[in-house]
């Protein structure tokens, strides 16, 4: 039987050709870029505190699209990726905490499966009895690898955890792992919700600029969006499926959230963009809109942010 495949709003699909990749290889090998600065690490990494940690609400930048969130007594990591290495190119820079640092994990959220995003070397390392919740068409792998705690979801379906509940939103992307697998499992995002607290989190995944959007910002309440900023360059390449930063900020004031939190940015060099250079035009398009700072906290690599004020 033929698997499904998976599509974007309005059937808007990466179309890119092997023609592209290759205009795209000779614009890079044009232009010279700066890698001697990297995002920076936090001084003080709160390890204690986050393995003691069984109320407070922390999220805690690893790097990249990886987040710990510890939110209503649970610990959840999303997209957790330590991998050295992605494809030919080296990590830019050190995930924010030793994997073996990390308290034990309660619940895995994957947005979707590009390699960047799953890495299954990564989840071996986890400890903690994890329930792992992924897009539809991927719970099959899981199996296949060994997992069994799976929870297969689609857009817009919701999942209760002790007193959380969780949601996964459309976002704007595609994936692949293998040469014969393109959009044979879905993409998007997650939106985590404390029924104790009221308190709410909508982590994006990966995603270009989309009417979605819109759409999640009516359905919730948004306190706290984690949202990618990088990956963007060239744009003619890259708009469909990775949003650039001022399309980033475009987002969140659709989505009407009070606090955001960069990503996806400064890690790996998926794209000709640096994580520097995302960052700054991310800031430029901040102030120029002359947003409030109090809603931005930009997370150096491994510092963790502690939100029960909100």
């Amino acid at each position: 039987m033929a698997k499904n495949r998976y599509h974007n709003y309005d059937n808007v699909e990466n179309k890119n050709t092997f023609t592209d990749m290759l205009r795209w290889s000779k614009e890079r090998r044009n232009k010279k870029k700066d890698l001697s600065t990297q995002i920076p690490q936090a001084e003080t990494k709160q390890v204690e505190r986050l393995k003691k940690n069984k109320q407070d609400f922390s999220i805690t930048w690893i790097g990249h699209s990886s987040f710990l969130i510890q939110f209503a007594g649970v610990n959840i990591l999303t997209d957790p990726v330590w991998a050295k290495r992605m494809g030919l190119q080296k990590r830019l820079t050190e995930p924010g905490l030793p994997i073996e640092k990390l308290p034990e994990i309660d619940i895995v959220l994957i947005s979707h499966g590009h390699y960047d995003h799953l890495d299954f070397p990564t989840l071996k390392k986890l400890r903690g009895d994890i329930t792992y919740y992924v897009p539809i068409g991927l719970k099959a792998l899981f199996i296949r690898k060994g997992y069994q705690r799976i929870v297969e979801a689609n857009w817009w379906e919701l999942f209760s955890y002790k007193s959380l509940k969780i949601t996964f939103v459309p976002a704007q992307h595609w994936t692949k792992r293998t040469l014969t697998d393109t959009n044979k499992s879905h993409w998007g995002g997650w939106v985590i919700e404390s029924t104790e607290t009221e308190r709410n989190v909508y982590f994006a995944g990966d995603s270009g600029y989309f009417r979605g959007f819109k759409e999640i910002g009516k359905r919730f309440d948004i306190d706290v969006v984690l949202m990618p900023i990088g990956a963007y360059e060239p744009e003619w390449f890259m708009a469909v499926s990775h949003i650039n930063p001022e399309d980033a900020i475009k987002a969140y004031l659709e989505l009407k959230g009070r606090k955001f939190i960069p990503m996806h940015y400064g890690a790996y060099r998926l794209a000709d963009d640096t994580g520097p250079e995302a960052l700054a035009r991310f800031l430029k398009e901040w102030e120029r809109l002359e947003l409030d700072k109090k809603q931005l906290d930009i997370l150096k690599i491994g510092e963790s942010l502690w939100l029960d004020y909100m």
